[in-house]
């Protein structure tokens, strides 16, 4: 096929992809939207899960089971509260994950046949990579824990992202620019896509923690819980949940953006750090995932203090991410629109 063929395939996949998950995306709604009611004799019937607060750090919270209970495990999405339906929705959504996976990863391997080189050279095509790496994480975490309750926020993510890239991004394949042209792209970029995956499902996790350990006080305060929130593991075990993203992330992150940045920048620019908008805000997201760390391992923080920082971290990759590239100028400005 020619460069023009693979670049048509790329653009008729990449949107289709889209499509499928806003469908995948509406079936994880559905899923959710058949579970928002429960009576408060379906909510007794669940085991009872105590909030210990910690007396050290005033905020911690610890789920632990009362008697006779037992704590949802890491990847555990059933239980009393759900039902026939919402599991047929959960196991559509996600099969339509998949398909919406293999389309776009054809996408970008087509996208990269194109232009004769990988995939990442401007802002259209790290979204499309991007956001192509957080469903291969979910995807990936679905499989070791169980993670088919994060399929909501993933689909809801990753649709989004793909349709900005297709309809307000979009740059015609054609050649890198020269100080791009280095085998550190394919280190460097390929490691921030994946650990910037990861970040994305940590936060989404760490998002749906607070919203559970809510819950769960409230059911302690002799209130309900709704029956999808009740299909969710327990707080303590999402909680763990995302330090586990997290604490595979952040190496990565390390090695990707703060070692093989630098040796790129020194083959590209003749300087190992320049205080780059890009380089300081990158630097600035690691600090933040370096204290959510230290936090964890040192103070003990977790539950909410740990949830916080975890969001706070994604939402300045975020801005990293887009922000940097769009509104402030400097040598990264070549990964721009």
């Amino acid at each position: 096929m020619s460069p023009e063929a693979f670049a048509h395939v790329s653009n008729l996949v990449i949107p289709t992809a889209t499509v499928i998950y806003a469908l995948a995306m509406m079936s994880h709604a559905l899923e959710w939207a058949m579970g928002r009611g429960v009576t408060a004799t379906a909510a007794a019937e669940q085991p009872a899960e105590v909030l210990v607060a910690s007396s050290a750090a005033g905020t911690q919270d610890v789920a632990v089971p009362a008697a006779g209970g037992a704590t949802a495990a890491a990847g555990s999405f059933t239980g009393e509260g759900g039902s026939a339906r919402a599991e047929a929705a959960s196991r559509i959504g996600l099969m339509l994950t998949w398909l919406a996976f293999v389309l776009h990863l054809t996408g970008v391997v087509t996208r990269g046949l194109a232009a004769g080189r990988v995939p990442w050279g401007n802002m259209y095509e790290f979204s499309i990579t991007a956001s192509l790496a957080v469903a291969a994480v979910y995807l990936l975490f679905v499989h070791r824990y169980k993670l088919q309750w994060l399929g909501l926020g993933v689909t809801l993510v990753v649709a989004a992202v793909l349709g900005l890239a297709t309809l307000a991004l979009y740059t015609p394949a054609g050649p890198l620019v020269p100080a791009l042209h280095s085998y550190w792209l394919v280190i460097h970029v390929s490691a921030a896509a994946i650990s910037g995956g990861a970040f994305t499902i940590g936060a989404l996790v760490s998002i749906l923690y607070l919203v559970k350990s809510r819950a769960e006080r409230r059911v302690l305060a002799g209130g309900t819980m709704s029956a999808s929130l009740k299909r969710l593991p327990s707080a303590e075990a999402m909680d763990g949940t995302a330090y586990k993203v997290l604490a595979f992330a952040f190496p990565l992150w390390t090695f990707g953006v703060l070692v093989a940045g630098p040796i790129w920048a020194e083959y590209a620019w003749g300087r190992y750090w320049g205080w780059d908008p890009k380089e300081v805000w990158s630097l600035v997201t690691w600090v933040v995932y370096a204290a959510y760390l230290h936090a964890r391992a040192t103070a003990g923080w977790r539950g909410r203090r740990a949830a916080t920082i975890a969001i706070v971290g994604w939402f300045v990759f975020i801005f990293n991410f887009v922000g940097v590239n769009l509104l402030v100028s400097g040598l990264h400005s070549y990964a721009g629109v």
